[in-house]
């Protein structure tokens, strides 16, 4: 069998299973992994794929990773575990694509940037952190491409998978505030707390040179962001 793209395995021990299953049965594992393993930076710069050595992360299979509170609320921490159990081996190939934020798609289960329309046409504040830092993101056709294109290929190891360019949430906002009565967003920074979705007190951009360089050509956020703003509000309204 060639490549095979596996389902998100958001868990180590999901991972582990899938390494048992598949060694000997396929060229080359490909695993969707994501932004959040690199949870602890706080680069000034879009990190590059060497910030996080799957080699060097330990595995914890005892942890309560049935639980889906508890695999959701560690969802980048499960991320990077099951990347360290595709790394500890050389029996099975894999690829990791540590994806950006998606964004767009008629089928967006996440509400995201719905919450957003919502919080702008209420004319509600929008609760971010007092210092609001920007982040890479990604549409979802270009994320189905990407992973398409991994699968053909022949490389190894994590690779981000981002859009060029980077977004603040203010300006996620007023891509989608052009399109609605009340034509404005209202922000309110904190110091702590939960604070609204895209929203970071820490840099969340990604380095895609790798992917760049292995031939992959992605395309600008600001190009796709109106496309990906139509989807959401043709959904709500």
């Amino acid at each position: 069998m060639g490549a095979l793209l596996g389902e998100q395995l958001p868990t180590p021990r999901q991972a582990a299973l899938a390494r048992r299953v598949f060694t000997g049965r396929t060229r080359r594992y490909v695993m969707t992994s994501t932004v959040e393993v690199y949870a602890y930076e706080d680069s000034v710069e879009p990190v590059r794929e060497e910030a996080v050595d799957p080699h060097a992360v330990a595995v914890e299979l005892e942890l309560p990773w049935d639980d889906p509170e508890f695999a959701e609320s560690h969802y980048g921490e499960g991320k990077r575990q099951a990347e360290a159990v595709f790394a500890a081996g050389q029996d099975l190939p894999y690829v990791a694509v540590r994806v950006a934020h998606v964004l767009g798609g008629d089928d967006d289960f996440t509400g995201r940037l719905q919450h957003y329309a919502d919080r702008i046409r209420a004319g509600e504040p929008i609760t971010v952190p007092v210092v609001n830092k920007p982040a890479t993101y990604i549409h979802v056709e270009e994320i189905a491409d990407f992973l398409a294109w991994v699968v053909g290929a022949y490389f190894t190891g994590p690779v981000n998978a981002a859009s060029h360019g980077l977004l603040a949430t203010e300006e996620l906002c007023a891509a989608l505030a052009v399109h609605l009565p009340e034509g404005r967003a209202v922000f309110r920074g904190v110091e702590a707390g939960e604070v609204s979705p895209f929203s970071f007190a820490r840099f969340y951009g990604m380095d895609n040179s790798r992917a760049t360089r292995l031939g992959f050509t992605f395309g600008d956020v600001r190009q796709w962001l109106p496309k990906a703003v139509a989807e959401t509000l043709g959904k709500g309204d």
